[in-house]
């Protein structure tokens, strides 16, 4: 009899070690399928991008394209200029980082060197909530709030222009500047702080020539990543900038950025297979590179300046 239960266990754990090394085996090859895919998708869309881009730049040349002020993809005589939209995606881009990066620098600043635990706890929460509002949300308050907010001041400001929705676009990034950089500053040692104290620094000095230079690298690569997002941004600029292709440095005049221009083309004014509606996909490979460079711009910065501690 314990012959046979012996039998039993030695069958059992035999089993059980089958389907450990069955598990074992079968695992790393489902992460690795689940973490390609990531990578699987994003080498789906380039290839999209492409395939369509280079239809549209059979028919438009890429001096064309790159190089002319006008753009008019529904005229009679239809013409591709992307000047005008790297133009309006550029301003309102420059104003948002105009009122992201003071505040949210500023912010940062208070939260790691001036702010006690229990505050920091308490408002670093609530300035990323302004990070979960959703974008079209900031939209109609660009335009229906501070637009004729800014009138006010702006007799000659349009009903649709770019400064109100770069500003709101500030607004949007601020928890991103914040959040990271604050981060990157309360990574900074303590030592460093209290050596600098003691050497009779003022807690200002200490911050400014010591806690930000020893940070520079999170704190700038904050900024380009919140560079990228405002460039990327598309709801806001499509309620609040309106749709006007022209080239201009007029910030109180409507502009069409190149999200903006993706958006009104995807409601149905251009037909499947017109050149205009390849143009999207050049658009949309432009802005890809726009993204893509300040990406890797915040990934060699944040490699180039980290401090090890």
């Amino acid at each position: 009899m314990q012959k046979t239960v012996n039998v039993k266990e030695l069958i059992e754990n035999s089993k059980s070690r089958g389907r450990n090394r069955l598990i074992e085996k079968s695992v790393p090859i489902i992460l690795f399928l689940v973490a390609s895919i990531s990578v699987l998708t994003t080498i789906g869309i380039v290839f999209t991008l492409i395939v369509e881009a280079v239809l549209f730049f059979k028919e438009v040349s890429l001096i064309e394209f790159f190089t002319s002020t006008k753009l008019a993809p529904l005229a009679k005589d239809p013409s591709f200029g992307i000047l005008p939209l790297i133009n309006g995606t550029l301003i309102t881009t420059v104003i948002a980082m105009l009122v992201a990066i003071p505040i949210g620098l500023t912010a940062a600043i208070y939260l790691s060197e001036y702010a006690s635990e229990k505050v920091r706890k308490q408002l670093k929460p609530l300035i990323e909530i302004l990070a979960g509002i959703p974008t079209i949300v900031y939209g109609f308050f660009a335009f229906t709030f501070v637009t004729p907010l800014l009138r006010q001041f702006i007799p000659s400001l349009e009903p649709v222009n770019v400064l109100s929705p770069g500003i709101v676009m500030g607004i949007m990034i601020i928890p991103l500047v914040a959040s990271l950089s604050e981060d990157a500053m309360s990574a900074v040692p303590n030592s460093m702080r209290e050596g600098a104290l003691a050497l009779g620094a003022t807690k200002f000095e200490v911050t400014m020539r010591v806690v930000i230079p020893a940070a520079i690298s999170g704190i700038v690569a904050s900024f380009v990543l919140a560079i990228s997002r405002a460039i990327g941004e598309t709801m806001i600029v499509a309620i609040a900038s309106g749709s006007n292709k022209v080239f201009t440095f007029d910030i109180t005049q409507s502009m069409q950025t190149m999200t903006a221009y993706i958006v009104e083309f995807t409601s149905g004014d251009a037909g499947s297979g017109t050149v205009g509606y390849h143009s999207l996909y050049a658009v949309g490979i432009t802005l890809f590179v726009f993204t893509l460079m300040m990406n890797l711009l915040a990934q060699f910065i944040s490699r180039k300046f980290r401090e090890e501690y």
